[in-house]
Order: structure tokens, then C-alpha cells, then sequence
């Protein structure tokens, strides 16, 4: 056996005190297991290793159970988080909410692309992304707490433009997993739904002078692997450990899907198509928006419905559906599968997915909507000073050509019925969603409006512009009272169209509504 291949017990060991980690994954996918297992064990048994760096782009973890980087939540374990998301690790938000650690949330591209420039030993990483959110140190710099005091970021002129510098930190170990490894420590990854940004991650630890320990399923004969399927080469592998099956999933959730790694096509037909609700009703307005041969972006949540609806509309094969985490083509998984794509067409590296994304590549994105302000600005990333992260969603917001904002008008156990295509709001949702002022800029209105973004924030009984002025009302669902169930519901007065439409009527129906030949007919240049 090689001398590559270590217990998870002797790799947890190698980790020194005060070391920064980079750790791969995302949601569910890609998380090495266990690796993190082994790591919390040992710290609760010896104390050590403590006060922990680290450095990581999506969230990984399920928001309840003890997976991912719930590993780390750990008060003396961890003493510092740089991360695209931690909602998913509630263990280790915690932390940082309550101002136990520091944490810097960076956009997730960022992170992805920050590995690369550790890589080649550049300063950091210099980008728009950011400018006018919180991400921006002329607003918070990223910070996620108070205990967090050193910049991180700094705000920069080069050819006469404002830019944000996220700047270089060295990484002393990586952990990273893939499918197979050979005895030299070349890696594949033919049994997984993404490739992530791992072989960023292992580069930047070994150009930074640290290790890499990689997590696999099986061991496999020197110089047996087609190089073409290499993804991590030996050269950059300095030990391997063979996971128990229960912490080498595909994913939290899924065993293994062969129609998420591409080893299989299953038929689009046999997937579940949604009820009508609210979900499908903002899902279905949304849909309208689509674009013949375009390039589309789904978030979680209520947009991942667009998916389901443009299937159900006949319009599977005319658009392109990507995920930042680097599936382009098929059909985003749901819920905690976010990350995977059924039949997916491509998988690439999720930096690579970043630089098409942030150079403009996208034509619509359709993303969550949490809160939104008077003035166009969209919170997800922080609530009631509990610490979220934005993920991708300032990358994305950012840099797509149109902006769709989905989700329900209201908060909270919400009651709304549809009789004879007519929306019926029962019961209000607890909390107001479109409030004076939003906790945290996740999206800017103000930067969008600087650079001319086509924005639209649909609901499931209104559908907001943005405008120069703030947010406008341009549709409302029939049935609905415009100031009873709109108004009132609303912390600000939005401007309201001289040519206020009701929402098209066959969202309401629960029958397809036809709309294929619509979308396909759109003269988009």
C-alpha cells in the first residue's frame, strides 16, 4: 500500500494549533467527512488541534445535523471563519453571531478565485464584486461581528475605477475529497456531482508551503487512472484517507445518483412536477421571464421552481439552466441538492463557473428574496444579527444581465388559497418582507441602477421594477386588494405604475399554461 495512505486518526494528528484550513465542498457535495469527523474527535478528546483558520466558498452542512462544518463548531476549535456561507453550519454561525470568533464573509466567487491567487502567490484577489454591499469597506468590509477588527478588504483605484482588493492569506492545509486515488495520490472524481474549486484549494496549500490530505472512496493501482480523468494530480497530494461508505456520501442526502455525476440519463419525466402555491405561482410569473437559447442561473429555495415549471411548459431543451457551483445544462436538484444537475450537459470547475459569471455570461438570474427595502437593496445574508453569508448571490446579482428576485410577500405562516384563478390571502405571514430598510446590502439598487441592470422582484400577488426611484409596482395578482393586501403589508409606500397590470391569469389555473411558443417567439439579442 502506498505510504501516501493514512487512518483519518493520523491524518486529524498533522493539524498543528493556529493552523488556516481550506475546506472544499458545497451544501452537501464535495464536504470531506471524514476528515472533519476526525478532526471534532479529536479536539474533544485532547484540546487540540485549536484555534483554527478557516477559509471555504459555499456553505456545507444541512442547518440541523451534526455534518460539515458543524464539525468545527467547536468554541477553542475554531478562532476565525472566511467563508462564503455559514447558515448551513449552524454550530459554527453561532459561534460567530454571538461574537465568540471572528468571521469575514466573502462573496463566494470571491473565495473560489481567492484560492487561485494564493496559488500563484498573487496579492489577493482584485474585483467589482462587492462594491456598495456589505462587502465593501466603506460599509461594513465584510465583517460579520464585532470581534472581527482587522480590514480584510480594501477599497482601491486602478485605471481611474473603484475596485475591492480581498487580500492573500496562506493556506496550511487543504482538505479536499474526490472518487479514487492511485498509490501516487493522483485523483479522480468520476463519482461526483461536482468539481468544486479542489484542485484551487490543494494548489494553494502547497504553494503556501502546507499539506494536502484528500479523502477518496478506494484505491486504485499506480499509473492505472486515465490521465484525462485526473483531476488532482499526485504531485499535489501528500496524504490519502480512505472514508468509511456512511461519511463518503454523494452528498448529505443521496447515496449516489448516477444522474448527478453523469455516469447515467434519467427520464425528465419522472421527476415531480410542484402543487399549485404561492411557490408556483412566483415560480410560474418568473418563468415569463426566461429567455429563448439563454443562459440561466437558479438560486435555492423558491427559484429552483423555475426549473421544474420551464419543464412542465415544454421549454427544457430551449434554455440552459447552470449552477454557480459549476453544472451547466440538465436540471438543478431541489432543496439541499442544490449544487447537482440531473443530466447535466457539462461540469466544470467552480472558479471557472465564476469568471463566465462575473464577466457578464449570465443572461437571467432568478434568486431568492428575503428583504427587500424602498430603494431596491436585498437582504439573505444576515438576520436579526444572526450570521447567514451571501453564497454566490452578490456574484450573481451582480453581474447578470437580468435580475429576478423570488419569493413570497410576506414571512411566517402565511395562509393563501386560489379559487377560480383568483389568489385569496387567508392569513398574513408574520413578518414584512419589503421593510424601510434592510438589515444588511446583499444586492445594491443603487450600484444595479449605476450600471442599467434590468431588475424585477416578483412575489406571488405583486411584481416590483426597479426604477431610479426605487422600487415601482408595475402587477398585481387578481383577487388581490391593493391596499389591504399590498400596501398595508408594506413598511414604504412604492411608487405605483400609471400602467399597473394584473398578473397574466393562467399562473392561476392549475393546468400548463401554454406559454412555450410565447418564450421561444422573443427576439433576444
Amino acid at each position: 500500500m502506498s505510504n501516501k495512505v493514512i487512518s483519518s486518526q493520523q491524518a486529524a494528528e498533522l493539524i498543528k494549533d493556529e493552523d488556516t484550513l481550506g475546506v472544499n465542498g458545497f451544501v452537501g457535495f464535495g464536504h470531506p467527512e471524514e476528515l472533519s469527523v476526525a478532526i471534532e474527535e479529536r479536539f474533544l478528546a485532547t484540546g487540540h488541534p485549536a484555534n483554527l483558520t478557516l477559509v471555504y466558498g459555499a456553505g456545507q452542512g444541512d442547518g440541523k445535523s451534526p455534518f460539515g462544518l458543524n464539525h468545527f463548531g467547536h468554541e477553542g476549535l475554531t478562532k476565525k471563519v472566511i467563508c462564503g456561507h455559514v447558515g448551513l453550519a449552524p454550530k459554527l454561525a453561532a459561534l460567530i453571531s454571538n461574537n465568540i470568533i471572528e468571521g469575514y464573509n466573502f462573496p463566494q466567487g470571491v473565495v473560489t478565485h481567492l484560492f487561485r491567487a494564493i496559488a500563484g502567490n498573487k496579492v489577493g484577489v482584485i474585483t467589482h464584486v462587492g462594491l456598495k454591499t456589505f462587502a465593501d469597506p466603506r460599509i461594513e468590509g465584510a465583517k460579520m461581528n464585532s470581534k472581527t477588527k482587522e480590514d480584510a478588504v480594501e477599497l482601491i483605484n486602478v485605471a481611474g475605477k473603484e475596485l475591492l482588493l480581498y487580500k492573500h492569506l496562506p493556506i496550511n492545509v487543504a482538505l479536499i475529497r474526490g472518487t479514487t486515488a492511485d498509490e501516487f495520490g493522483n485523483i479522480t472524481m468520476e463519482e461526483e456531482a461536482v468539481f468544486l474549486e479542489t484542485l484551487s484549494i490543494a494548489q494553494a496549500a502547497k504553494n503556501s508551503g502546507g499539506i494536502v490530505i484528500a479523502q477518496v472512496k478506494r484505491l486504485a493501482k499506480r499509473g492505472s487512472l486515465n490521465p484525462q480523468h485526473v483531476k488532482i494530480p499526485g504531485i499535489m497530494v501528500d496524504h490519502i484517507v480512505i472514508a468509511k461508505p456512511e461519511n463518503h456520501m454523494m452528498s448529505f442526502t443521496v447515496d449516489y445518483n448516477p444522474a448527478y455525476s453523469g455516469q447515467i440519463k434519467v427520464p425528465l419525466d419522472s421527476l415531480s412536477m410542484l402543487e399549485l402555491n404561492e411557490r408556483k405561482i412566483i415560480a410560474r410569473r418568473s418563468a415569463f421571464e426566461l429567455i429563448p437559447g439563454g443562459v440561466i442561473n437558479l438560486g435555492i429555495g423558491v427559484p429552483d421552481g423555475v426549473a421544474t415549471v420551464a419543464l412542465e411548459e415544454g421549454l427544457g431543451e430551449s434554455i440552459s439552466l447552470s449552477i454557480e457551483s459549476g453544472a451547466i445544462g440538465g436540471v438543478p436538484g431541489p432543496g439541499l441538492n442544490i449544487g447537482a444537475s440531473t443530466n447535466p450537459d457539462a461540469l466544470i470547475d467552480h472558479p471557472y463557473q465564476f469568471d463566465y459569471y462575473d464577466g457578464g455570461g449570465l443572461d437571467v438570474t432568478f434568486l431568492g428574496l428575503a428583504e427587500a427595502d424602498q430603494y431596491g437593496n436585498i437582504n439573505v445574508s444576515k438576520f436579526n444579527n444572526r450570521a447567514v453569508g451571501c453564497g454566490g448571490f452578490i456574484n450573481i446579482s451582480q453581474n447578470s444581465k437580468k435580475v429576478i428576485f423570488c419569493g413570497t410577500f410576506t414571512a411566517g405562516s402565511s395562509n393563501i388559497e386560489i379559487h377560480d384563478g383568483k389568489l385569496q390571502i387567508n392569513k398574513e405571514g408574520k413578518h414584512k418582507k419589503f421593510v424601510q430598510a434592510v438589515e444588511q446590502i446583499t444586492f445594491s439598487g443603487d450600484y444595479a441602477n449605476d450600471i442599467g441592470q434590468d431588475v424585477l422582484y416578483i412575489t406571488e400577488r405583486a411584481v416590483f421594477k426597479l426604477s431610479k426611484d426605487g422600487l415601482m409596482l408595475v402587477e398585481i395578482a387578481p383577487g388581490i386588494d391593493l391596499q389591504r393586501d399590498i400596501l398595508e403589508q408594506m413598511e414604504f409606500t412604492p411608487t405605483i405604475s400609471p400602467d399597473l397590470k394584473l398578473m397574466d391569469h393562467r399562473i392561476f389555473v392549475d393546468v400548463p399554461m401554454g406559454i412555450r411558443g410565447e418564450i421561444l417567439s422573443k427576439d433576444y439579442k
